[in-house]
């Protein structure tokens, strides 16, 4: 009996240690592929105005209900990053906080653009910090651009042309944007298409 009850409880730790094992193993592709996938999220959009074409002046509003102008020319900001964000967006308070990161690391213009209620969007600032960045609420610049989901951004320069446009989860999807305006990258399509050339 006592024999019995040995081997019951040696296999169990052997079951219990391969589980384990298998978690972690699964935990580390996981990891793997999330890091082989993040760039192409910054480029997969599907609608809206094309990368490469000039956006006018888009007239919308403040948080503060001042009337304000989105896109078009923008003397002296050579690089301008619209996010659009949401208070009930779990991604979007992800990104938040990077998005600050890398505007200051590389010199962009960030302007939040949201579409909610008004003390909704008031807490999310104070929770973030982000009452030195400029904040749009309202549909008008969201429909401009036909943003479908959050969190997205658009990259403009200093004439109103979108350089890169996309949805951005990460860190590396918001450099992605720098990256492909410098490779002359329009969307992910044109990236795969590029590497299956080379390859050929």
């Amino acid at each position: 009996m006592l024999t019995s009850l040995i081997i019951s409880q040696a296999l169990s730790w052997i079951v219990i240690i391969g589980l384990v094992v298998a978690l972690l193993a699964l935990a580390r592709q996981v990891g793997v592929l999330h890091i082989r996938v993040a760039p192409a999220g910054a480029l997969a959009t599907s609608g809206g105005p094309a990368v490469g074409s000039a956006t006018g002046p888009i007239a919308t509003y403040d948080l503060d209900g001042k009337p304000i102008m989105i896109g078009g020319h923008a003397h002296g900001v050579k690089l301008r990053l619209l996010l659009f964000v949401s208070a009930q967006c779990p991604l979007c308070k992800a990104v938040i906080p990077m998005a600050t990161s890398f505007a200051k690391a590389e010199r962009v213009a960030l302007t939040f653009v949201g579409d909610d209620d008004t003390d909704a969007q008031r807490t999310m600032i104070a929770q973030h910090g982000l009452e030195g960045h400029a904040f749009i609420n309202g549909p008008e610049v969201g429909q401009a651009y036909q943003v479908a989901k959050l969190p997205f951004a658009v990259l403009l320069d200093e004439d109103g042309t979108i350089l890169s446009k996309g949805l951005v989860n990460s860190r590396e999807h918001l450099e992605s944007l720098i990256v492909a305006h410098e490779m002359g990258v329009r969307t992910v399509q044109d990236y795969i298409g590029g590497l299956k050339t080379q390859a050929a």
